[in-house]
C-alpha cells in the first residue's frame, strides 16, 4: 500500500509532520492502542487528538476524505457528544487526574463501541496524574481491547512513569514558527498588527493564539498579570509578599499560567538589558519595559527569570508550600 498521501485537510495548523505520521499509520493499518502527545500548554495537543479521533471514527466511504466533518460521527465529535468518546476530568483545585476518574474511563473503554469502530479516551494534563492514578491505566495498556485507543496529553514525560511511556507511541509537538502563527491568525480575520502581537505572545502555541484572537478576555487577563508583576518589582518586600499571599490562594494551574506569562516579561527585559535587536514579545508594553530596564542590570533580569522558571518547572510539581515558594522566588526579584 502506498504512503504517498494527498495534502492533509485535517483541521490542524502547524503540526503537519504529526498529521502525516498519523495518516500514514492509518494507511498501513498500524493504528496504535495508545499515544502520548507532548508539548507546552495550548500548543495544539487537544486539537490534534480530536482531529485524529474524528478521522478514526469518520463514516465517509473514501478513507482519503476522512475526516469529512459532515457525517453524523464527525459532527458528534465536534459537538463533544459522541457516545464513543471518553474524557477524564481533572480535580478543580489541584489540576490532577483522580484515580477513580481514570478507573471509570477504563471500565467504559472496555465496553464495545456504540456506533463506531473505536472507543477513544482522551486524558488531558496526564503529567499531573499521581503514580497511583497512572497505575490504574496500566492493565488496559498491557491488554487493550481491540477497539480501544487511548490518547494521553502532557507537557513532558518527566512525571509520567516509564511503564506508561514505554507502551505509548510518543509524538512531541513543537512550537510553530511565528510566520505560520501570523498566517493562521490572518486567515481567521486578524488585522496585521494584532496578528503580529498575538503571534509574539503565543510562543508558537497556535491553540493559544486562536483563543486569544476569539476571546478578548485572554489578552485582558494577560494585562492584569503583567500589571501585578510590575507592582511586585516596583514595590518593597512587603508588597511582594502580599502578592505571594494572593497568588497562593489560587489553584496551581492558575499560578502556573501567571508565571508562564511573567517569564515572557523577564525574557524581554533580559533582551533589552543586552541591547538585543530581537523585538520584545510584549511589544505593546515596550515603553514600560524601557522604563524598567534603565534601573536593572542584565544579571538582575537573568536571576529573576531563572527563579521564575525554577518555581514553574520544579516546585509547582511537588507538594511544597506554594506561598513559601513564591516568597522565595520574590527574594530573587530585583528591588527597583
Amino acid at each position: 500500500m502506498t504512503t504517498d498521501l494527498a495534502p492533509s485537510h485535517w483541521p490542524v495548523y502547524g503540526h503537519d509532520w504529526a498529521v502525516d505520521f498519523l495518516r500514514k499509520s492509518m494507511a498501513h493499518r498500524r493504528t496504535r492502542h495508545a499515544y502520548l502527545l507532548l508539548g507546552p500548554q495550548n500548543i495544539g495537543k487537544t486539537h490534534l487528538a480530536h482531529a485524529y479521533a474524528m478521522t478514526l471514527m469518520c463514516e465517509h466511504e473514501d478513507e482519503a476524505a476522512r475526516p469529512c466533518m459532515q457525517c453524523a460521527s464527525c459532527k458528534r465529535v465536534i459537538s463533544g457528544n459522541h457516545p464513543d468518546m471518553l474524557y477524564s476530568h481533572t480535580d478543580d483545585k489541584t489540576g490532577a487526574l483522580r484515580i477513580d476518574a481514570i478507573r471509570d474511563v477504563m471500565r467504559m473503554i472496555a465496553l464495545k463501541p456504540f456506533s463506531s469502530r473505536y472507543r477513544i479516551a482522551i486524558f488531558e494534563d496526564f503529567d499531573n496524574a499521581r503514580p497511583q492514578a497512572q497505575d490504574a491505566l496500566l492493565k488496559t495498556l498491557e491488554e487493550p481491547p481491540p477497539h480501544a485507543v487511548i490518547l494521553l496529553l502532557a507537557q513532558s514525560t518527566e512525571h509520567i512513569m516509564t511503564t506508561i511511556t514505554s507502551r505509548c507511541q510518543i509524538l512531541r509537538l513543537r512550537p510553530a514558527p511565528g510566520d505560520v502563527v501570523r498566517e493562521v491568525l490572518t486567515l481567521h480575520g486578524a488585522e496585521a498588527e494584532r496578528a503580529d502581537l498575538i503571534a509574539r505572545l503565543s510562543n508558537g502555541r497556535i491553540g493559544w493564539a486562536l483563543q486569544a484572537l476569539q476571546d478578548e478576555s485572554i489578552l485582558a487577563d494577560r494585562d492584569q498579570m503583567l500589571d501585578m508583576l510590575y507592582q511586585a518589582i516596583s514595590g518593597n518586600r512587603a508588597a511582594k509578599f502580599a502578592i505571594a499571599d494572593e497568588l497562593a490562594k489560587l489553584p496551581k494551574p492558575s499560578v502556573r499560567y501567571i508565571l508562564e506569562t511573567w517569564q515572557t516579561y523577564w525574557r524581554d527585559l533580559l533582551l533589552l538589558t543586552e541591547n538585543s535587536p530581537v523585538k520584545p514579545c510584549n511589544s505593546d508594553r515596550r515603553a514600560e519595559l524601557e522604563q524598567v530596564v534603565v534601573r536593572m542590570l542584565p544579571e538582575d533580569a537573568l536571576k529573576a527569570l531563572l527563579a521564575t522558571r525554577e518555581l514553574l518547572q520544579r516546585t509547582l510539581n511537588t507538594n511544597a508550600n506554594v506561598r513559601l515558594a513564591l516568597e522565595t522566588m520574590f527574594l530573587d526579584y530585583p528591588l527597583l
